[in-house]
């Protein structure tokens, strides 16, 4: 609690978020949405100038995800790292490339990084698990919008329903999105990034000699599904190509994680947080909402 407030709740046990979020194939969503992100130029400017996403990109790419499951899956502690969140924006402004000044926890920023989340979650689950009903699209945005309270902000930053958000979000493609610097960055393949540095001692050092053969592989497959599962209109405001071939070879992609992830095991196919967390909600081995 907050004074006399009741903080926000999380979205409930079963709901659409809970099949999504800790799923593995959840790390395929998150490239395209942070590229989507950083589109916006504020956005960029912010990243460019405080993020540590260069330097310690595992390290970033971890804490995104814990913090991400811990709005879904974290119960009372959800709140609490909403506030962290928005403490830890707060002193990010200055201004971007074309001279306009920023702040993150402007509506205009801070309701656009989260807003992107829903349109990727959307069009990439039609490839990794299944076109959504129109029903569960109307549960995942209401528990987006959930979400969007735990990190604080407010209901009239975004809209309230998806038949008004899809008009909100093509005005947004249209007036603001561009390939930043940041965009093309995170898409290159000539980029240098650095070997894995979590995970067992053994596997970070055989990752380490290994590096420089695998990094450009692993380029070239982050600029695939950075690409390829952002939406089209995302994608074509901010000029990004994409070939007919590239799309043969997504959807190629996309039937193996189909057919695979599904089968697994529940400890290998979600994620720490979001596996503990529904063992103790009792949906272990239950059937999922979204397969």
């Amino acid at each position: 609690m907050t004074g006399a407030v009741a903080d926000p709740l999380p979205p409930p046990p079963g709901g659409v978020l809970w099949s999504v979020v800790g799923d593995i194939r959840e790390l395929l969503m998150l490239p395209p949405a942070l590229a989507l992100q950083v589109a916006h130029p504020a956005v960029a400017a912010g990243v460019d100038e405080y993020s540590v996403f260069r330097s310690d990109p595992w390290g970033r790419g971890e804490r995104s995800l814990r913090s991400l499951q811990l709005w879904v899956y974290g119960g009372d502690a959800a709140a609490e790292e909403g506030r962290r969140l928005r403490e830890l924006h707060k002193p990010i402004r200055g201004t971007d490339i074309h001279g306009h000044p920023y702040r993150a926890l402007d509506p205009e920023c801070y309701s656009w990084v989260h807003a992107t989340g829903f349109p990727v979650f959307q069009h990439a689950l039609g490839y990794l698990a299944r076109p959504l009903t129109e029903t569960q699209e109307r549960q995942l945005y209401a528990e987006w919008l959930q979400v969007g309270r735990i990190l604080g902000i407010d209901d009239r930053d975004m809209p309230q329903t998806v038949e008004e958000f899809w008009p909100y979000y093509r005005k947004r493609l249209a007036d603001e999105v561009e390939e930043t610097a940041v965009v093309r960055e995170l898409i290159a393949l000539d980029v240098t990034v650095p070997p894995p540095d979590r995970g067992p001692l053994p596997v970070r050092v055989l990752l380490g000699v290994l590096w420089p053969m695998l990094l450009p592989s692993f380029v070239r497959f982050r600029r695939f599904v950075t690409i390829g599962l952002m939406p089209p209109d995302a994608r074509e405001a901010i000029g990004l190509d994409w070939t007919a071939q590239q799309e043969r070879a997504l959807r190629r992609f996309a039937r193996v994680v189909r057919a695979v992830v599904p089968v697994l095991p529940e400890r290998l196919r979600y994620l720490p947080l979001a596996r503990e967390a529904r063992r103790a909600a009792g949906l272990s081995r239950s059937v999922r909402r979204v397969r």
